[in-house]
């Protein structure tokens, strides 16, 4: 299967390509690397609003992926072919020209800026994202972030979709839950969803052909806009696990009755 990846810089972005290309089943004619000036941690670091735990919070983000993926990263050899451009470029002519003239079999998307380009008609239907969060439970942005703030650990997970010209409203292909642990942060968890989720887009990715089409949840679900993620926000976060979040979900996981979630069933050995 050859592919196109367009995903961001960031140190899980530069996980996920190198991950994704260096499974044998697949070749990555090239990946296009948008730049971090629009990341959480400049948004953060730029905003006279954001309190101390905030800024406290996105560097211990930005460290837990160094901690969690060096290893991957120093060890994987690098087959993805990265092109680095700036926040948005994806949307430029001369670059979705390029991409067109590659003549994939899919283009795989995560973390890149919406595509608003001919690409979407041009791969459609071959065109693949994940977003970080069960959709559509939960909408908008830190869709990972707000089940834990809302006591709902059972609500992080990654959906796997087809791109359409919406944001995230595309036909849900599969999802997944996070794995959670006694002692995990909200940081743990994040970073081991998304090793998850790579192991996972792979699978979809070299399976691509046995896809089947799943019932949709049907929810009206919650919606999150970057300016809900305030001081007092981020503060209910680690408040939350303070008192005992992550040991109060683990004692009674098995009494939930958990929402559903699509479970693809061509990704089934």
């Amino acid at each position: 299967m050859t592919i196109v990846i367009l995903t961001g810089s960031e140190t899980r972005h530069e996980f996920f390509r190198k991950k994704i290309a260096s499974d044998k089943r697949i070749e990555v004619l090239a990946t296009y690397c948008e730049g971090a000036e629009q990341s959480l941690e400049n948004r953060t670091k730029f905003n006279e609003k954001s309190s101390e735990l905030q800024f406290l919070h996105v560097q211990a983000r930005a460290q837990a992926e160094k901690d969690f993926f060096w290893v991957s990263l120093e060890t994987i050899e690098d087959a993805s072919n990265a092109k680095f451009i700036a926040k948005g470029e994806i949307n430029n002519k001369r670059i979705v020209k390029e991409i067109i003239n590659l003549k994939p079999d899919l283009i795989v998307c995560y973390g890149s800026s919406l595509i608003r380009s001919d690409l979407l008609t041009e791969f459609e239907g071959k065109f693949l994202n994940v977003h970080l969060g069960l959709s559509p439970y939960y909408r908008g942005t830190g869709t990972n972030v707000w089940p834990l703030i809302n006591n709902e650990p059972e609500m992080v997970g990654a959906t796997f979709m087809y791109l359409d010209a919406g944001i995230d409203t595309g036909q849900i292909i599969h999802q997944i839950r996070a794995d959670i642990f006694l002692g995990d942060s909200p940081h743990s968890i994040g970073n081991r969803l998304i090793a998850k989720m790579a192991i996972t887009y792979t699978e979809i990715i070299a399976n691509f052909n046995n896809l089947t089409i799943e019932d949709q949840p049907l929810a009206d679900g919650k919606l999150y806009l970057q300016k809900d993620f305030d001081a007092k926000a981020c503060q209910k976060l680690y408040q939350n696990f303070y008192e005992g979040l992550i040991e109060t979900y683990l004692s009674n996981f098995d009494q939930q009755e958990l929402p559903y979630i699509v479970d693809n069933k061509g990704l089934k050995k």
